[in-house]
């Protein structure tokens, strides 16, 4: 497995898995490809990552931007992370996750934050800081991985982008 920097030419394909990922996902409105795209529309895809197997992406990672209330610098946000079906389970996500968390530590990164399921993204260092919160959703699923000694507090606002539904 090979994992890279999207390309230009990864768009459509980035997409479909996007799609496909997230098809019957019992936790999704099936709007993720339309934020990734948005993301990359809006420039704000800080880190996009994809992963190939034999020439073939199966695996896409984004991470952009977040606005901290508490004026915290340098924060992003994970996601959407998305992993074709018939590859997921065969640690595509988890070298996604551990290569785009390097990146963000390489460029300065302090921190990030996702909404997702802690059984699976505490193996990672993420964990639930009930003084962040993103309003909306419940605080059980709102997670952050400080990569440094800075601890990010009050509300998080993840892009505009987040709210794309075409």
């Amino acid at each position: 497995m090979e994992i890279r920097n999207e390309t230009k030419s990864d768009s459509v394909v980035v997409s479909e898995v996007t799609k496909a990922a997230f098809e019957n996902h019992p936790h999704s409105n099936q709007t993720e490809h339309y934020i990734v795209n948005a993301l990359r529309a809006a420039n704000a895809l800080t880190v996009s990552l994809v992963a190939e197997l034999e020439g073939r992406v199966v695996g896409h990672i984004a991470f952009s931007p977040v606005i901290i209330s508490d004026g915290s610098q340098d924060w992003y946000g994970l996601g959407p992370i998305s992993v074709l079906p018939e590859f997921q389970r065969q640690g595509i996500g988890k070298a996604l996750i551990r290569e785009g968390l390097s990146i963000l530590k390489s460029m300065g990164g302090k921190g990030c934050v996702l909404v997702g399921d802690p059984g699976y993204y505490e193996r990672f260092g993420f964990r639930n800081y009930p003084e962040l919160v993103y309003e909306g959703i419940p605080q059980e699923y709102v997670l952050a991985l400080p990569l440094g000694e800075q601890e990010a507090r009050c509300v998080v606002t993840f892009h505009p982008a987040f709210g794309a539904t075409e």
